[in-house]
């Protein structure tokens, strides 16, 4: 590299450590003078950089928020050390993430229409730059696979290179009107300003109305908004059908009132909110492993359909509903409801990187649905019923490992760094599996034949043929999941397969006929 490009560098900052500035055409006539500084000379606008944003605008997500539940997924306790950095001020926290940053630019979800903007740019001749708030490790990472940039700016251990700051950088390196800048939030309403043209995606309603009245030349990049159809998905709306649980036992003891009705739908939508909350969660911290899996990279925070900061945000409004509701059934319900939030919570940060107390833990997020709902009608629950639905529920929770594994195994991919499973660990999976599917029909039978069912049920008898339906419906599961044509969930394998939606309705019908 010349002294001039030298020069050039420290004067522009187009980055620290890792950058790999080209020297852009409009430079080619600047001059030198006694000092050594380089005079920016005035462009055309044919040669006009574009500056481009990161997070939120080439990127449909947030290096920070990505970062920080990153971390708290491998180490739930740094969020001490965490908001130590923070007190430090945003470059600190952004720097201390950095650190311990395991990060791949491949899988991020990119913006296609700013990354048309970029082609069309370069192939015009300009000079194109990234301009983040993001962390110099990450944002050159970025800049590096894309081959895109001639350079970039980025967010230091010192200097938070956001609004103001970012501003001052583009103005110190561009000039006053010297260059194009595509943002999309409030931030950015301190650099659209000083450039030349102002380009927004996805940006607020207030913000676009701010830019509107600050700057001359705007034009807004078509984008698609998250939609209710993207929001029920991060939701697991398809996934309320688990809490339904919560009504076993108003059919077993036969209280059909509708009060006592009415109790157990409150709980029932008091669970389909907790769970959501934590769902979202679980996205949150999943979002790297998830970018990787062939299924899971479709989910809303992995593709970026959804905005991090508004996932964030949706978290303490349900858990604040679902708890309202939960209260309002009753107290001994609400402390349940926050038993299984608790568990869920635990299972997310935790529990499911161990491998055995995983699928036990989600066995028991099941059962607890079941005691829930007879705390809710304050019936006393069967323990024969209890153990079989924990272990029904063990056996599917194996299959979901089975599958997974599976999954792995046919893609000819490594270990999981996130689960406490290997590969080969299949095939006593699925004999787990099928044990745990075999104990749970011998409890069934046991539940069948209690003192309880002979004095609630007037033809318990009818139960017993329940068992080899349910014992069809599992050693079918099994042997569906071992020629690889089961969805991951077998939950939603069961209500979406036809077969598995008749033979679970023929068991119910004969429950029903035993009352």
């Amino acid at each position: 590299m010349s002294e001039l490009e030298q020069h050039a560098t420290e004067v522009l900052k187009f980055s620290a450590r890792n950058a790999r500035p080209k020297r852009p055409a409009y430079l080619r006539d600047a001059t030198v003078d006694s000092d050594g500084n380089i005079a920016v000379l005035k462009q055309s606008e044919h040669l006009r950089p574009l500056v481009v944003d990161l997070d939120g605008t080439l990127l449909r997500s947030d290096l920070l928020i990505e970062t920080a539940f990153a971390e708290l997924s491998r180490r739930p306790l740094a969020l001490l050390e965490l908001i130590a950095a923070l007190k430090q001020g945003k470059a600190a926290l952004k720097h201390r993430l950095a650190a311990t940053a395991v990060f791949d630019p491949a899988v991020l979800p990119y913006d296609e229409e700013v990354l048309r903007c970029i082609r069309q740019a370069r192939a015009e001749g300009r000079s194109v730059y990234l301009a983040s708030a993001s962390h110099e490790v990450l944002v050159g990472a970025v800049a590096d696979h894309l081959e895109l940039f001639d350079g970039w700016f980025a967010t230091d251990e010192l200097t938070n290179c956001a609004g103001k700051v970012k501003a001052h950088k583009l103005v110190e390196a561009f000039g006053e009107k010297g260059f194009d800048y595509i943002g999309n939030d409030a931030a950015d309403l301190h650099v659209w300003p000083h450039a030349a043209k102002a380009l927004a995606i996805r940006a607020p309603a207030r913000v676009g109305r701010a830019l509107a009245s600050s700057s001359d030349d705007v034009e807004h990049l078509t984008h698609e908004r998250a939609g209710w159809k993207a929001w029920a998905k991060l939701m697991r709306v398809h996934q309320y059908a688990k809490n339904g649980l919560v009504f076993v036992p108003l059919i077993t003891s036969q209280m059909f009132e509708l009060g006592a009705f009415m109790h157990v739908l409150v709980a029932a939508i008091a669970f389909s909110l907790c769970a959501s909350s934590v769902y979202i969660l679980n996205d949150l911290i999943d979002l790297q492993d998830d970018r990787g899996h062939r299924s899971k990279r479709h989910r809303p925070l992995a593709n970026g359909s959804v905005p991090l900061s508004e996932a964030m945000l949706a978290i303490p409004v349900l858990l604040g509903i679902s708890l309202a509701l939960g209260a309002w059934v009753s107290l001994p319900f609400l402390g349940v409801l926050l038993g299984y939030f608790a568990l869920t919570s635990a299972y997310t940060f935790l529990l499911k990187r161990k491998m055995i107390a995983d699928v036990i833990t989600l066995a028991g997020l099941y059962s607890v649905r079941v005691v829930g709902g007879a705390v809710a009608l304050s019936v006393v629950l069967s323990p024969w019923l209890l153990a079989f639905t924990m272990s029904w529920f063990l056996s599917l929770a194996l299959i979901k490992r089975y599958v997974e594994l599976q999954a792995r195994r046919e893609a000819n991919l490594p270990d999981a760094t996130s689960r406490d499973y290997r590969n080969d660990d299949i095939h006593m999976v699925g004999a787990l599996a099928a044990a745990a599917s075999l104990n749970a029909i011998t409890l069934f039978l046991l539940y069948a034949s209690s003192e309880s069912v002979v004095t609630t049920f007037s033809r318990p008898e009818i139960l017993w043929f329940v068992a080899p339906i349910l014992a069809y419906w599992i050693g079918r599961a099994l042997l569906v999941a071992r020629r690889g044509e089961m969805h991951d969930d077998p939950v939603v394998f069961a209500l979406k397969d036809r077969l598995s939606v008749a033979t679970l309705a023929t068991a119910g019908i004969l429950f029903v006929a035993a009352f």
